[in-house]
Protein backbone atom coordinates (compact mmCIF):
# COMPACT_ATOMS: atom_id res chain seq x y z
CA UNK A 1 0.00 0.00 0.00
CA UNK A 2 1.23 3.50 -0.84
CA UNK A 3 -0.48 6.60 0.55
CA UNK A 4 -0.08 10.22 -0.60
CA UNK A 5 -0.79 12.63 2.28
CA UNK A 6 -0.81 16.43 2.25
CA UNK A 7 0.90 17.17 5.56
CA UNK A 8 -0.30 20.44 7.05
CA UNK A 9 2.03 22.99 8.61
CA UNK A 10 2.69 22.24 12.29
CA UNK A 11 2.19 18.46 12.10
CA UNK A 12 4.97 16.04 13.06
CA UNK A 13 5.92 13.34 10.54
CA UNK A 14 5.34 10.60 13.10
CA UNK A 15 2.38 9.02 14.88
CA UNK A 16 3.29 9.85 18.50
CA UNK A 17 4.81 12.78 20.36
CA UNK A 18 6.27 12.63 23.85
CA UNK A 19 6.63 16.41 24.31
CA UNK A 20 4.41 18.39 26.67
CA UNK A 21 2.07 19.62 25.52
CA UNK A 22 1.89 17.08 22.68
CA UNK A 23 2.04 18.45 19.15
CA UNK A 24 -0.21 17.32 16.27
CA UNK A 25 0.95 14.07 14.64
CA UNK A 26 -0.04 11.84 11.72
CA UNK A 27 -2.29 9.90 14.15
CA UNK A 28 -4.96 12.60 13.84
CA UNK A 29 -5.73 12.09 10.14
CA UNK A 30 -7.38 8.65 9.90
CA UNK A 31 -4.50 7.07 7.99
CA UNK A 32 -4.54 3.27 7.53
CA UNK A 33 -2.93 1.15 10.26
CA UNK A 34 0.66 0.01 9.95
CA UNK A 35 1.82 2.67 7.47
CA UNK A 36 5.00 4.62 8.06
CA UNK A 37 6.44 7.74 6.49
CA UNK A 38 8.81 7.25 3.58
CA UNK A 39 11.20 10.06 4.44
CA UNK A 40 10.43 13.11 6.48
CA UNK A 41 8.98 16.57 6.20
CA UNK A 42 9.80 19.05 8.97
CA UNK A 43 7.08 20.29 11.30
CA UNK A 44 7.27 23.74 9.68
CA UNK A 45 7.07 22.37 6.13
CA UNK A 46 3.92 21.35 4.28
CA UNK A 47 2.90 19.17 1.40
CA UNK A 48 3.36 15.71 -0.02
CA UNK A 49 4.37 12.93 2.32
CA UNK A 50 4.35 9.33 1.11
CA UNK A 51 3.53 6.55 3.56
CA UNK A 52 3.61 2.79 3.09
CA UNK A 53 3.26 -0.51 4.90
CA UNK A 54 6.10 -1.97 2.76
CA UNK A 55 9.54 -1.54 4.35
CA UNK A 56 11.41 -2.12 1.06
CA UNK A 57 9.32 0.54 -0.68
CA UNK A 58 9.90 2.99 2.18
CA UNK A 59 13.65 2.38 1.92
CA UNK A 60 13.61 2.91 -1.84
CA UNK A 61 11.68 6.18 -1.62
CA UNK A 62 13.69 7.63 1.25
CA UNK A 63 17.20 6.39 0.47
CA UNK A 64 19.47 8.94 -1.27
CA UNK A 65 21.03 6.16 -3.35
CA UNK A 66 17.82 5.84 -5.40
CA UNK A 67 17.81 9.61 -6.12
CA UNK A 68 14.03 10.10 -6.14
CA UNK A 69 13.50 13.75 -7.12
CA UNK A 70 11.60 15.89 -4.64
CA UNK A 71 10.08 19.17 -5.86
CA UNK A 72 9.22 22.08 -3.60
CA UNK A 73 7.52 25.44 -3.84
CA UNK A 74 9.64 27.81 -1.80
CA UNK A 75 8.63 31.27 -0.66
CA UNK A 76 11.81 33.19 0.14
CA UNK A 77 12.63 36.55 1.64
CA UNK A 78 14.24 38.81 -0.94
CA UNK A 79 14.21 39.23 -4.69
CA UNK A 80 15.49 36.03 -6.30
CA UNK A 81 17.37 36.50 -9.57
CA UNK A 82 19.37 34.50 -12.08
CA UNK A 83 22.50 34.67 -9.88
CA UNK A 84 20.66 32.91 -7.04
CA UNK A 85 19.21 30.32 -9.42
CA UNK A 86 22.64 29.65 -10.97
CA UNK A 87 24.10 29.01 -7.50
CA UNK A 88 21.32 26.57 -6.64
CA UNK A 89 21.68 24.83 -10.03
CA UNK A 90 25.43 24.42 -9.47
CA UNK A 91 25.01 23.08 -5.93
CA UNK A 92 25.95 24.99 -2.82
CA UNK A 93 28.30 24.20 0.04
CA UNK A 94 26.58 23.62 3.37
CA UNK A 95 28.19 22.90 6.73
CA UNK A 96 27.85 19.15 6.01
CA UNK A 97 29.41 19.42 2.53
CA UNK A 98 28.41 20.38 -1.00
CA UNK A 99 24.94 19.61 -2.31
CA UNK A 100 24.21 18.04 -5.64
CA UNK A 101 22.96 20.48 -8.28
CA UNK A 102 19.28 21.36 -8.02
CA UNK A 103 16.75 22.25 -10.67
CA UNK A 104 15.61 25.78 -9.88
CA UNK A 105 13.25 28.23 -11.50
CA UNK A 106 11.71 31.52 -10.50
CA UNK A 107 7.92 31.75 -10.34
CA UNK A 108 6.08 35.02 -10.93
CA UNK A 109 3.88 34.33 -7.92
CA UNK A 110 2.52 31.51 -5.82
CA UNK A 111 0.39 29.11 -7.89
CA UNK A 112 -3.33 29.89 -7.80
CA UNK A 113 -4.13 26.42 -6.41
CA UNK A 114 -1.90 26.87 -3.34
CA UNK A 115 -3.89 27.05 -0.10
CA UNK A 116 -3.23 29.78 2.47
CA UNK A 117 -0.95 28.68 5.28
CA UNK A 118 -2.37 28.46 8.79
CA UNK A 119 -0.93 30.39 10.54
CA UNK A 120 -0.08 32.80 7.73
CA UNK A 121 3.51 33.70 6.90
CA UNK A 122 4.29 37.05 8.51
CA UNK A 123 3.91 39.77 5.88
CA UNK A 124 6.27 42.74 5.93
CA UNK A 125 5.69 45.61 3.49
CA UNK A 126 9.35 46.64 3.52
CA UNK A 127 10.74 43.16 2.77
CA UNK A 128 10.15 41.76 -0.72
CA UNK A 129 9.59 38.06 -1.32
CA UNK A 130 9.92 35.63 -4.22
CA UNK A 131 8.66 32.16 -5.11
CA UNK A 132 10.90 29.40 -6.44
CA UNK A 133 10.33 25.87 -7.64
CA UNK A 134 13.26 23.73 -6.53
CA UNK A 135 13.93 20.04 -7.22
CA UNK A 136 16.60 18.08 -5.35
CA UNK A 137 17.64 14.41 -5.40
CA UNK A 138 19.09 14.29 -1.92
CA UNK A 139 17.24 14.61 1.34
CA UNK A 140 19.49 16.05 4.00
CA UNK A 141 18.05 17.55 7.14
CA UNK A 142 16.35 20.89 6.24
CA UNK A 143 18.32 20.87 2.99
CA UNK A 144 16.12 23.17 0.89
CA UNK A 145 15.93 25.73 3.69
CA UNK A 146 19.70 25.62 4.16
CA UNK A 147 20.39 25.85 0.42
CA UNK A 148 18.18 28.92 0.05
CA UNK A 149 19.77 30.57 3.10
CA UNK A 150 23.25 29.81 1.70
CA UNK A 151 22.48 31.87 -1.42
CA UNK A 152 21.00 34.72 0.63
CA UNK A 153 17.30 33.87 0.35
CA UNK A 154 15.89 32.85 3.76
CA UNK A 155 12.94 30.47 3.43
CA UNK A 156 9.55 31.72 4.60
CA UNK A 157 7.38 28.81 3.42
CA UNK A 158 8.20 25.37 2.06
CA UNK A 159 5.64 23.12 0.32
CA UNK A 160 6.66 19.76 -1.20
CA UNK A 161 4.60 19.17 -4.33
CA UNK A 162 6.10 15.91 -5.64
CA UNK A 163 8.23 12.89 -4.75
CA UNK A 164 9.33 10.87 -7.76
CA UNK A 165 6.25 10.32 -9.95
CA UNK A 166 3.83 11.13 -7.11
CA UNK A 167 2.26 14.60 -6.91
CA UNK A 168 -0.11 16.47 -4.60
CA UNK A 169 -2.57 16.96 -7.49
CA UNK A 170 -5.43 18.59 -5.63
CA UNK A 171 -5.03 17.02 -2.19
CA UNK A 172 -6.05 19.58 0.43
CA UNK A 173 -4.02 19.85 3.66
CA UNK A 174 -4.85 16.90 5.92
CA UNK A 175 -6.27 14.77 3.09
CA UNK A 176 -4.80 11.51 1.80
CA UNK A 177 -5.40 9.02 -0.99
CA UNK A 178 -4.11 5.59 -2.04
CA UNK A 179 -1.53 5.71 -4.81
CA UNK A 180 -0.69 3.25 -7.56
CA UNK A 181 2.96 2.34 -7.98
Amino acid sequence: MLIAFNKPYGVLTQFTDQSMPPRPTLAGFGLPKDVYAAGRLDIDSEGLLLLSDDGARIAQISSPKFKWPKTYLVQVEGIADETHLAQLRAGVTLNDGPTQPATARLLEKAPDWLWPRDPPVRYRKSVPESWLELTIKEGRNRQVRRMCAAVGLPCLRLVRISVGPHRLDGLAPGQWRSEIG
